[in-house]
């Protein structure tokens, strides 16, 4: 295959992964949750906190092995001095040359106060932690992205609905335009509708840039080529929407609520400090063990040139008396942070309460504003045929037109809206309770 051949067919690939690339993408809410978990960097982040939780509880359940220490050593000796107590008289002693030194020792604690137990599970609650962040910050980005999509969703619907409208003015202006020749309609009629037809095409472009900004936050965020173009699945307006009294969204809420979870877990670790603050107050117990072979021999004058092996086996303990008076505040304050979670849960439970009352709220006055503005389109559209027919036999001005014509595109953008509306409060109390 010759060069040009070869640059023609590279050209025609990158072409077509160009134009593969920029292909609309229909993509659906779960769909679009699956990249989100595959892909966010933000929920990368956590997962790594929680891998970093998990080496923290394995370090800590390492604290119950042994302590094992191995030295050995060689060195070279000098040849020694003595005197008197005066420093009179002084004698070369001669030593050996070559030294050597090995120990083995070992230490098993059988009793610390509680201070090892109190510390792995002062790990198990951190690792918990790290996983409510993680679950936490999954269900964040989740009801992010659920925002962007619907507005994305609204956006598209409110360029559709525009769109029609702008192809109901052609047709008005056509038929304006006939009768115009028929000598029974003004050219003022005529340019009031071009004017109208203006500001729907300026409209219709307003909202083709907001699409752009929300698919590149949509596109940047699922880490997706830059080109592609998200259509929001035109089925969402169908999903099954749960009808669950407030008494059950609370319930949910207290069972599945992710910062209800980390607030009660943050009593538990402050439960977890003082034990370990309790701890310092009693002595360590351990088991005790060394073997040691030492050369060569310097108590002796003259040095002995031996090695010399000694081992042992025991029980030791340490008691630090300080903490007995240096510990009380360090254990008021640990008392007095287990306090502070406590309250800390019993506000974030008052909390979570009134957002599931308040945003349930928000949905009924959602379904009840949905239910008003499909009412509202029936009979703008009904006013609308009624105002045409009427204007087509002379028997309206074009005010009535306009305004009917208004009226119709009000109530098709405000139905749109509105269906938006009840699945975003939907969503919404799925985030509240976390069971997004």
């Amino acid at each position: 295959m010759s060069k040009k051949k070869r640059l023609i067919m590279l050209c025609y690939t990158a072409l077509c992964s160009l134009y593969l690339y920029a292909q609309p993408r229909v993509m659906g809410i779960e769909e679009m949750f699956r990249l989100a978990d595959e892909n966010s960097e933000s929920i990368r982040i956590y997962k790594t906190g929680k891998e970093a939780a998990d080496e923290q509880l394995k370090a800590a359940k390492a604290q119950r092995l042994p302590d094992i220490n191995l030295s050995v050593s060689a060195s070279y000796w000098g040849n020694g001095r003595l005197w008197d107590r005066d420093f009179g008289n002084a004698t070369k002693i001669e030593m050996p040359h070559f030294g050597n030194n090995f120990a083995l020792e070992a230490q098993q604690v059988i009793y610390a106060g509680g201070a090892i137990n109190s510390g792995i599970e002062l790990a198990e609650l951190n690792k918990l932690i790290a996983e409510l962040d993680q679950q936490k910050n999954r269900q964040d980005i989740r009801f992010l992205l659920v925002g962007y999509y619907l507005d994305l969703y609204k956006l598209k619907n409110q360029g559709y609905v525009l769109e029609k409208n702008i192809e109901l003015t052609d047709q008005v202006i056509a038929n304006m335009m006939a009768r115009r020749e028929q000598g029974t309609a003004l050219k003022n009629d005529i340019t009031r509708y071009e004017l109208q037809k203006e500001t729907l095409k300026q409209q219709l472009t307003q909202v083709k840039d907001a699409c752009k900004i929300l698919n590149h936050q949509l596109v940047t965020t699922l880490h997706l080529p830059r080109e592609t173009k998200i259509i929001p699945d035109s089925t969402l307006v169908n999903i099954p929407i749960q009808t669950l009294s407030e008494q059950q969204w609370q319930d949910m809420a207290g069972k599945s609520n992710l910062t209800l979870q980390q607030t009660q877990t943050g009593v538990q670790i402050n439960e977890q400090k003082v034990k370990q603050e309790r701890s310092e107050r009693l002595p360590q117990i351990a088991l005790v063990a060394a073997e040691h072979l030492d050369g060569p021999i310097t108590i002796e004058v003259p040095v002995l040139d031996n090695n010399f092996n000694y081992w042992y086996v025991g029980i030791g303990v340490k008691y630090n008396i300080s903490s007995l008076f240096k510990n009380n505040r360090k254990l008021k304050q640990a008392r007095l942070n287990v306090r502070k979670a406590q309250e800390t849960h019993r506000l974030t439970i008052e909390q979570v309460e009134n957002a599931v009352q308040a945003n349930y709220t928000n949905l009924q006055t959602a379904y009840s504003d949905l239910r008003t503005q499909e009412k509202r389109v029936e009979l703008a559209n009904e006013n609308y045929s009624v105002t045409n027919n009427r204007y087509q036999n002379e028997l309206a001005l074009l005010t009535d037109m306009l305004d009917a014509s208004n009226a119709k595109l009000s109530a098709d953008l405000g139905l749109v809206n509105a269906r938006i509306n009840v699945i975003y409060h939907y969503y919404k109390m799925k985030y509240i309770t976390h069971t997004l």
